[in-house]
């Protein structure tokens, strides 16, 4: 692995000059779960909590979270992302849960994973706090990069040994 990209010579932290990088379509995918009580499922995929739609408010936070990363983690360039897409898929197997995909795309010289995890983590903590109310064991869960293209260190796949 390589040394961290975030620390100077001196070992303070920096933010990345990536002006002599050339500018690729980059895409992130990044995924997460929020697990609850299958009543709690029930409310979501009924439309009738109190707050309104759940999903549809979480998307939105999720989009608006993509586009205020670098207000957020001190060290992200402020990027022009040119999409954004959340989606959520329920299930009621094992603990009931619903599992949330954010895809982030831009082209630019740096990489969009930490937009697309930041994007699917606040989408996660909106379902909490709408449904908190009436559980306050949700539990958000295994929030992680599924895969990124573009840019020199080319393609990454959650569960494969080495970019390729």
């Amino acid at each position: 692995m390589s040394s961290l990209t975030h620390f100077d010579a001196q070992g303070q932290a920096h933010m990345v000059d990536v002006a002599a990088k050339p500018a690729t379509h980059r895409v992130a995918v990044a995924t997460g779960r929020i697990e609850m009580q299958a009543a709690t499922l029930a409310l979501i995929e009924s439309g009738t909590a109190k707050k309104g739609d759940v999903l549809g408010i979480a998307r939105i936070a999720g989009i608006q979270a993509a586009k205020k990363t670098s207000d957020l983690i001190p060290l992200c360039h402020p990027l022009a992302l040119t999409r954004v897409a959340v989606a959520f898929a329920m299930s009621e197997g094992g603990l009931p849960k619903v599992c949330c995909t954010a895809t982030v795309e831009t082209v630019g010289p740096t990489g969009v994973e930490m937009e697309a995890l930041t994007a699917v983590q606040v989408a996660l903590l909106t379902i909490y706090d709408m449904c908190k109310a009436v559980d306050r064991g949700m539990r958000i869960t295994d929030v992680h990069v599924l895969e990124k293209h573009g840019g020199k260190s080319g393609s990454y796949t959650a569960g494969e040994s080495t970019p390729r």
